[in-house]
């Protein structure tokens, strides 16, 4: 498709010059790195039709850096004033359609140490702790998702009971424990602004 070779073969491939040309490669009246890289901060066409986005990283994942969501999602927070920067107006309007939430512990997509699963791997109880039910609630509701309730089972296994639940918040609140209660019950986390944040500081919401 790029180098129109049926014979090109990937272990030739430089990452310098062959991105670079596959980038500027022009197809059909646009660059394809506007058709391949899913990088522009410019949503507004979603946002302006009601869409609504959630969108979800593990910090353990070993194929994508968690740190790729996060900047992506602050250069739309940036783009809804642009040449602001991050901006808490830009964050409260972005947040109106597009809500990211940071996942502890899980690797691509589910698995790993944390607390792995909502929704995204198995059909959970309600919109609290199941993402796919959240969005629904907030298309069809205008509920907007303040936190999702994730589960680590026994083993990876439903059926051998709960081993913890943590309550994911959204970007760039962080779920902290109360003080009280036990660290493995999401009713005893609370999610507040993170200090090391590039936003606000601020005090619990939940």
């Amino acid at each position: 498709m790029v180098f129109d070779n049926a014979a090109f073969d990937i272990r030739t491939l430089n990452f310098d010059s062959d991105v670079a040309f596959t980038d500027n490669k022009y197809v059909k009246g646009q660059h394809l790195s506007h058709v391949l890289n899913s990088t522009s901060p410019d949503l507004s066409a979603f946002q302006f039709r009601g869409g609504k986005l959630i969108h979800y990283h593990g910090w353990n994942d070993p194929a994508i850096g968690p740190r790729n969501s996060i900047n992506y999602y602050e250069s739309v927070v940036s783009a809804q004033l642009p040449g602001k920067g991050p901006s808490k107006i830009g964050l409260r309007r972005t947040q109106d359609f597009y809500r990211l939430f940071m996942v502890p512990g899980m690797l691509h997509c589910g698995d790993g140490p944390g607390p792995n699963n909502f929704g995204q791997g198995i059909v959970l109880a309600d919109a609290d702790h199941d993402v796919v039910k959240a969005l629904e609630r907030w298309v069809e509701h205008g509920i907007a998702p303040d936190r999702i309730v994730a589960t680590k089972f026994m083993g990876d296994d439903p059926a051998s009971g709960v081993a913890l639940t943590r309550p994911l918040c959204p970007y760039p609140e962080v779920a902290h424990w109360t003080g009280v209660g036990d660290t493995n019950d999401a009713a005893n986390f609370a999610c507040v602004a993170d200090e090391r944040g590039s936003f606000t500081r601020g005090h619990p919401r939940h």
